[in-house]
């Protein structure tokens, strides 16, 4: 039986969720969270296989809380649930420990065999996020071409700010940091925040002492 633990801030998502996979054979929902750190806290309890993932959430966003998400339960496998099709949001959610990306948009047996198959110890992404990375890996070059926000924002992130500090010092939505973000992952090639510190420091964006503890 394949124990799965539903994060999304969305009640109603959850609830749906739920009841469709109640349904389903070899598969128990066996509890939900609303926030990354509630998922933290309920995976410790509750000891998931699949921890099925909203990658945008009020706080903590999905990708930011794996570290802590597979520290807490190490036996589950992440699969993300997102709207965002961006290609750069399902590289820095697999970059960071993710097994699979699925959109909300896919149909209900495509999350099933999503569950499934990571479950299996096998990786999943959406048709269409597959194919978007898949050209990138093809045919784009890498770009430094970063606009100064990029790069401002990139050195808050290199420094170990989150996207919720990083928007309260700029002033701006954490959608809109995380909109940032994205954009520097791609245009960088690049996938995990360990990445943005290795460039940050190639570049000289962050200086060793800016690290020490």
């Amino acid at each position: 039986m394949t124990r799965v633990l539903i994060v999304d801030d969305h009640a109603v998502v959850r609830a749906g969720i739920r009841l469709l996979l109640e349904v389903e054979e070899g598969i128990d929902p066996v509890a939900e969270a609303g926030s990354a750190a509630e998922a933290v806290r309920v995976a410790r309890r509750v000891s998931p296989d699949v921890i099925l993932l909203d990658v945008t959430m009020p706080g903590q966003s999905g990708i930011d809380a794996l570290p802590e998400l597979r520290q807490a339960a190490p036996q589950a496998r992440v699969l993300m649930l997102s709207m965002q099709d961006d290609p750069a949001y399902a590289r820095a959610a697999l970059g960071a420990g993710a097994s699979g990306y699925v959109l909300k948009e896919a149909a209900y047996a495509e999350l099933v065999e999503a569950i499934r198959r990571v479950a299996d110890g096998e990786p999943y992404v959406h048709p269409t996020i597959g194919a978007k990375l898949a050209l990138e890996a093809a045919h784009e070059e890498p770009s430094d071409d970063l606009s100064e926000r990029e790069r401002e924002v990139l050195g808050l992130l290199a420094h170990g700010y989150t996207n919720q500090e990083i928007a309260l010092r700029l002033f701006v939505s954490v959608r809109t940091v995380e909109s940032h973000r994205s954009h520097i992952l791609t245009k960088l090639r690049l996938t995990t925040r360990a990445d943005l510190v290795r460039y940050a420091l190639e570049t000289g964006l962050l200086r060793p002492p800016d690290i020490a503890p």
